[in-house]
């Protein structure tokens, strides 16, 4: 048997048995009987299960898993059109892209809402070079932009940034050599 993950089909079915249940109490009112008090409790108890239920299933993230890509941490997100998630600095030019799908993906909410006019989410994927002992330089690698009103959006924009990626290469080789 096959049990529904998405907390919809709960939130439905608990909202249906809260309905139920307040009809009874309504009956066991207007009947008198004596457990119409408990039956109020249970029916009190049930519209706070459904309530949870209802908010647990906004709450939740849906986080995908994009072939090719590999774990990122996020380091910046202002909380509306603008993230940055830093890499390791042996990331492979054919994991950028889909490192930045996955991400565009993860951090997408409902909750975001898009300054200066643009209805676009812009995540940048950088690494950090050491170039001497102390020094760290942050390396952008690419850019994605995606829609902020659409969860399924087929549209996005992705920038590879060759020139970085041919520096991060170089750095790469003198670390080897070194």
């Amino acid at each position: 048997m096959k049990i529904p993950t998405d907390l919809s089909t709960y939130t439905q079915w608990s909202g249906i048995l809260t309905l139920v249940l307040l009809l009874i109490t309504i009956l066991a009112f207007i009947l008198g009987l004596g457990f119409r008090f408990r039956l109020f409790g249970a029916t009190s108890f049930m519209a706070v299960v459904t309530a949870s239920i209802f908010a647990l299933s906004l709450g939740l993230f849906v986080h995908t898993e994009i072939p090719g890509a590999i774990r990122y941490s996020l380091v910046y997100d202002n909380g509306a059109n603008q993230a940055v998630v830093a890499v390791s600095p042996e990331i492979e030019e054919s994991q950028i892209e889909p490192t930045l799908r996955q991400a565009a993906n993860n951090l997408y909410s409902f909750g975001r809402n898009g300054r200066d006019g643009e209805n676009k989410f812009t995540i940048k994927l950088r690494t950090l070079l050491h170039p001497e002992p102390g020094i760290s330089v942050p390396l952008y690698l690419g850019q994605i932009k995606r829609s902020l009103s659409s969860r399924e959006d087929d549209n996005m924009q992705i920038e590879i940034f060759t020139q970085n990626i041919a520096q991060l290469k170089e750095a790469q080789a003198k670390s080897v050599s070194s």
